[in-house]
């Protein structure tokens, strides 16, 4: 029987055995792979077994519904695309190759097991997982904190923005880049069914994002339609989408206020054994501590960048206002813990530094969350901006 040429184009791979457990994006990217292949060699009944196994579980997986529309077309005709179904829009039947294109990119990469995002440099206690996009792949990593150091637990496909990553402005339809934080939980009774099962807000804008004068809101991760498995890899207004079953996974696993989601629309990975870039901000966090204990305002506003600000001051009204302050004090002690620190995607030298800080002298004593973005000058670490968190 004569098949489709674009679907022969598409079978790059023959997926591996599906292994129980296994994350539930894997699972149905193995059947379609294994149901391609098939067609490939043309065993249809076979394929036609395969993705009728998807359509019993996901009957709303609409991408195997084509794949099982081709094939039932096969048996009479030949066919010259991918996808024949009669009167179907040519966006929407270009959608779904798109989709059918990266579900089986995603079945050939293997699962990085000794490899590590470069973003993760190290994770706090309250940090028991950590969430890495990849939009050029249209997957999300999820990573468990063993030590302070990332482990790969599972990958999921998701969709983003229509217009892809580097979100700059409202209704750009763009998924935003950078160092994100989940900072609340959207049950279901409080959203329309296009947004699935829950809803997790991002802290879209940042203060990188401000700093630069990007703007926007409302960026989440959020699930699909009762009616609808999966969307195209480009089809949100700028959130990251999952299939609501995967959604529910990673779900179990978030802690509000402190699970990172890192986005890039490039991974770069690095071996885990490495931690020379980690060390040497950590050595830098520490000098800066022991500055600003010692009392010696020009060592301590030493580690601040010129183009330093945090949000209200720039780095000169900054450095006065703590020349004055200090000039009142008679001892300091500074204690930091829980230190988190994220390498910031597309922009070279700029990282994200987490931590609590405990603040005593003898006029004042405060605890508090802080966060520091730290920029690297030649081979100095710099601060160029500082806040609560």
């Amino acid at each position: 029987m004569p098949v489709s040429t674009i679907t022969l184009l598409l079978i790059g791979v023959l997926a591996s055995p599906v292994k129980a457990g296994e994350e539930h994006s894997r699972n149905m990217e193995a059947i379609l792979a294994k149901s391609l292949h098939a067609i490939g060699n043309n065993r249809l009944d076979v394929a036609l077994n395969e993705v009728d196994s998807l359509l019993k579980v996901n009957p709303n997986f609409k991408l195997a519904q084509l794949v099982r529309g081709d094939l039932l077309l096969a048996r009479s005709q030949a066919l010259n695309d991918f996808g024949n179904a009669p009167n179907v829009p040519r966006e929407r039947m270009d959608d779904l190759r798109d989709e059918a294109r990266a579900r089986l990119q995603r079945a050939e990469q293997q699962q990085p097991l000794t490899s590590t995002p470069k973003y993760l440099l190290q994770l706090d206690a309250q940090q028991p997982y950590a969430i890495v996009v990849d939009t050029s792949k249209s997957t999300l990593y999820l990573y468990r904190n063993v030590n302070g150091e990332p482990r790969y637990v599972a990958d999921f496909y998701i969709s983003v923005g229509k217009k892809g990553a580097d979100k700059v402005s409202e209704g750009d339809q763009k998924t935003p880049l950078g160092v994100y934080f989940i900072n609340a939980k959207l049950p279901k009774e409080s959203l329309s069914d296009f947004y699935g099962p829950v809803a997790f807000p991002l802290s879209y804008p940042n203060e990188w994002d401000k700093r630069l004068g990007r703007d926007g809101h409302g960026i989440w991760l959020h699930g699909t339609p009762s009616d609808t498995y999966s969307r195209p890899p480009r089809a949100s207004s700028g959130c990251v989408v999952l299939a609501n079953d995967d959604l529910l996974q990673i779900g179990k696993h978030v802690h509000i206020g402190h699970t990172p989601v890192i986005i890039t629309e490039q991974m770069d990975w690095s071996d885990a054994n490495d931690h020379t870039e980690r060390d040497s901000l950590l050595r830098a966090v520490e000098t800066w501590r022991k500055d600003w204990a010692s009392r010696d305002t020009e060592a301590y506003l030493s580690h601040y960048a010129q183009d330093f600000s945090n949000g209200d001051a720039k780095f000169a009204a900054f450095a006065q206002q703590k020349r004055l302050v200090n000039s009142g004090k008679t001892w300091i002690k500074v204690g930091l813990s829980n230190i988190s620190i994220f390498t910031y995607p597309n922009q070279p030298g700029l990282v994200v530094v987490n931590f609590e800080q405990d603040y005593s002298s003898n006029n004042l004593a405060n605890r508090m969350n802080k966060r520091q973005y730290w920029m690297k000058h030649g081979d100095k670490w710099q601060i160029v901006y500082e806040g609560s968190a």
